[in-house]
């Protein structure tokens, strides 16, 4: 006899919730001892309607399920539970007369998790159900570790934002502070005073822009959308980029799609093209006077019956660090050094999905990678 080792989980877990279903008596009392026995809670009906009933009033951890019953048989009573997302998971354990592979297989294919063949070995059976209760323990755990990982996440977010946010603002504040001390220092030299202030006001900038940053990922709100063309989006986002880097690099677009009209918001898909057009510039590890060649090419996507629109935004340049692959859209996550930097693509996702689309990040063909960005045509958010 399969036994429970004293310092398993599942001998340290409340007593388990069997579910016995069967139109005979004598095979459910028999059932039920052998069962008990074990410091099993074990609950019976004698048809599929009492036991779909009883299911649906407490959800048992396993249910052992004849299948030739009377009025409403086995595999209709699986079929039913399968069809339920609140049922789908309780596994079933087939109890049958059929000893065919063509019934066995026709049990299994219906749901169930496994069977049994009478006359009813009750040693076996035992063995059975705790190998099955072992399976629905596990899975329990699993679900909790993957509760506590997703709270892990998110404090461990929690924490990186606070320590970038920190780190970014005190380091910026420090080159404040820094060049008003050289300016007290050459108040008499008007030159170096112009280039400090400018240090300060792009410092300033900076700070400002961390503060946006953070209010649009915090911020619940909707997006409003209006009717606009592609083309003038993809424009708008290359001005927004130049305007923000107080770049001139060119930006090569290909849109073959030209005024297909779109419901967005231009304001939020302008700064989500300028963040990821800055993404691909800074991706080059070249002199800031040597080319950046970047392309922004756009095609019709069908996804689940709906029409978008890709967006990828491509460069050549070094490609995704390994070692952020997995993280790149949680924020201060970045291989560059620069100080005030480290949200803009955890600002695109939040951004994307604040207008119903998507974005991910990837290799491309040839060197560099690949932003693309997935926008509904008809702006209706999902």
């Amino acid at each position: 006899m399969l036994r429970i080792p004293p310092n398993s989980t599942l001998a340290n877990m409340p007593a388990s919730r069997i579910l016995v279903i069967d139109d005979q008596p004598i095979n459910v009392q028999l059932l039920k001892r052998k069962l008990e026995r074990e410091g099993l809670q074990v609950a019976a009906a004698y048809n599929g309607r009492e036991g779909l009933d009883m299911i649906a009033k407490s959800k048992p951890d396993l249910i052992l399920l004849d299948v030739m019953m009377p009025d409403m048989d086995g595999i209709e009573v699986c079929q039913r539970l399968q069809a339920n997302e609140d049922t789908r998971s309780i596994p079933v354990i087939f109890i049958t007369a059929r000893t065919t592979k063509e019934s066995k297989l026709e049990g299994l294919a219906v749901g169930a998790v496994d069977y049994i063949t009478k006359p009813i070995d009750l040693d076996e059976t035992l063995a059975r159900v705790q190998t099955q209760l072992r399976f629905v323990t596990i899975n329990r755990e699993m679900i909790d570790l993957q509760r506590r990982l997703q709270e892990s996440r998110r404090a461990a977010t929690i924490g990186a934002v606070t320590e970038g946010i920190a780190h970014n603002l005190n380091n910026l504040l420090s080159l404040v502070i820094g060049h008003l001390d050289l300016i007290k220092l050459s108040f008499d030299r008007p030159d170096d005073v112009k280039r400090n202030l400018d240090q300060i006001d792009t410092a300033v900038h900076r700070i400002i822009g961390i503060v946006r940053q953070l209010t649009s990922l915090v911020t619940k709100d909707r997006s409003p959308l209006l009717r606009t063309s592609l083309q003038q989006v993809l424009e708008g986002g290359v001005l927004r980029f130049r305007a923000d880097s107080k770049l001139t690099a060119p930006v090569v677009i290909e849109n073959p799609l030209g005024e297909l009209p779109i419901d967005s918001n231009t304001e939020v898909l302008d700064d989500v093209l300028a963040k990821l057009l800055i993404n691909a510039w800074e991706a080059y590890d070249v002199p800031p006077d040597a080319p950046h060649p970047i392309t922004v090419r756009t095609q019709p996507v069908k996804k689940d019956g709906r029409d978008f629109v890709e967006i990828a935004v491509e460069d050549q340049g070094r490609g995704i660090d390994p070692e952020i692959r997995d993280h790149m859209f949680e924020p201060f996550t970045s291989t560059k050094r620069t100080v005030g930097v480290g949200m803009g693509l955890t600002v695109v996702r939040h951004a994307l999905d604040s207008l119903g689309g998507q974005v991910e990040l990837v290799d491309r063909p040839g060197g560099g990678s690949r932003a693309v960005l997935l926008h509904p045509v008809d702006g209706k958010v999902e």
